[in-house]
């Protein structure tokens, strides 16, 4: 029996990779998720935050001419990324797309008069 190990170590730290571009007033966020379904994937917006969580629940079975097992792995993980988008940006300001096991967000780019408004602390 030849076994090749299914899991790598650190096979996760591929999940999620982000690509971020900027074009025409939006930021493009193209992220990589392969095996991971649209439904295990859940995209927040949270004071300002945008947060992407995507979970796999993974099973390999291999049995011999008999029907019996003769090796069962499970893997089970979930994996979050975030990215501070500016307070202003409102849920529905938002567009996301999954497809190919590729996530694409688009989030319009504020003015920077928009995101940050300073006040001046008077000095008694």
């Amino acid at each position: 029996m030849m076994y090749y190990p299914t899991f790598k170590p650190f096979s996760n730290t591929n999940i999620l990779k982000t690509d971020i571009q900027e074009k025409d007033g939006k930021y493009l966020f193209n992220m990589e998720a392969p095996g991971i379904k649209k439904e295990d994937i859940q995209i927040e917006l949270d004071e300002g935050y945008l947060t992407v969580t995507a979970s796999r629940n993974t099973e390999n079975s291999e049995t011999d001419e008999q029907g019996q097992v003769i090796r069962q792995e499970r893997s089970v993980g979930s994996f979050s990324r975030s990215f501070y988008v500016g307070s202003a940006i409102k849920q529905e300001d938002i567009q996301a797309h999954f497809e190919n096991g590729e996530l694409k967000i688009s989030v319009p780019k504020m003015d920077a008069k928009t995101e940050s408004q300073t006040h001046a602390i008077p000095i008694e």
